[in-house]
């Protein structure tokens, strides 16, 4: 095993502290690298604060990991030493069922291995994430980074970009499509942006008038305020899919009746508590609420490739890795412009 340098929780709601860790040997099919940035996501602050089910310490976060590789197993072939690298959520599953033969390794029967705070199938114990100084993966599990020209937002892409990506492919958005997104944070804003460069018409629903001209910033054809009756009522009917990215508790069955026939409402958000949906708006129309979660490794490749070709990357701020607690604190209380990425330099 190799010491490694990382800042996690010895506690459940304890801050986070410069520790050591240890890494695997590399095994054949092994990539090691360097971590230069990784993304902070709402889930992280969950399962510091035990709110995923159980968590176990020490905790270290980190889902959203951009490295260069420093190290190859003996059998690993389509990776360079000096390569741009990703890890997002995924970094094991069974490999034999059915999920995972067809490339959604995240609906992996058997249950998939997180990149923290999950299983380890390899080493036993559970996996430590990407807030540290190098991270090993088996290579059919890391990713090929394109090049961005802003490298540190392209972190969040490998799990907010891949959360708005999978269901917008999935639900087939593109030219002429009406597609909503409903919430403008950390998830919607990528939301936009992908939904436009798939060619789809993309409205936006939010309950901040604050958010209305950075949607249409962002490239939404309109934002409209949830709380405008005439204007939710001018749109009752004319969207073929909406995706939700709402964490916190909200009245779903307002965008139920913005669906066309066969449109559905997708939740990409998790609500800490159950959404109420009324069953007649389901029936009226062959509506359906349903949902999505990240997505396969071959997905989430070609979505690092798509973004890349568009332009697409996060908006946010990229701190020290030093600053891990006040970006927490910040995240928790809604100071962030979207998304927060550590720099791992310090370590």
């Amino acid at each position: 095993m190799k010491d490694v340098k990382a800042y996690g929780a010895r506690a459940i709601d304890a801050p986070l502290e410069l520790m050591t860790i240890q890494r695997r040997e590399l095994r054949p099919q092994d990539v090691e690298f360097e971590i230069l940035y990784c993304g902070i996501c709402h889930s992280d602050l969950h399962r510091l604060k035990g709110e995923f089910g159980r968590s176990h310490y020490p905790l270290v976060p980190g889902h959203e990991i951009l490295g260069r590789v420093t190290a190859l197993g003996s059998a690993v072939k389509d990776f360079k030493l000096g390569e741009l690298v990703g890890v997002g959520c995924i970094v094991d599953s069974c490999g034999h069922c059915s999920c995972c033969q067809e490339g959604l390794e995240q609906f992996c029967t058997e249950g998939v291995s997180f990149s923290f705070n999950g299983i380890d199938r390899v080493s036993g114990g559970y996996t430590y994430g990407g807030f540290s100084k190098s991270y090993v993966c088996e290579d059919k599990y890391v990713l090929h980074m394109p090049p961005f020209e802003q490298l540190a937002m392209a972190a969040p892409l490998l799990c907010a970009g891949i959360t708005v990506y999978s269901p917008l492919r999935h639900w087939q958005a593109g030219p002429g499509k009406h597609v909503g997104i409903l919430g403008i944070g950390g998830l919607g804003h990528l939301a936009v942006r992908i939904a436009k460069a798939m060619g789809a018409e993309v409205t936006v629903f939010t309950s901040s008038p604050a958010k209305v001209a950075d949607a249409e910033r962002l490239g939404a054809d309109r934002a409209v305020l949830s709380s405008d009756e005439e204007a939710m009522k001018a749109l009752r009917g004319q969207l073929d899919l909406i995706i939700d990215t709402v964490s916190a508790g909200h009245e779903v069955n307002a965008y139920l009746t913005q669906l066309s026939v066969d449109g559905s409402v997708v939740v990409v958000g998790l609500p800490a508590e159950p959404l109420k949906v009324s069953a007649g708006l389901l029936v009226h129309g062959r509506r359906s609420l349903s949902g999505s979660n990240i997505g396969g490794i071959a997905e989430t490749q070609e979505m690092l490739d798509f973004c890349y070709q568009h332009g697409i990357v996060a908006e946010g701020e990229v701190l020290p890795v030093s600053q891990v607690n006040e970006a927490l604190e910040r995240l928790e209380r809604g100071d962030i412009h979207y998304r927060f990425v550590l720099d791992m330099q310090e370590l």
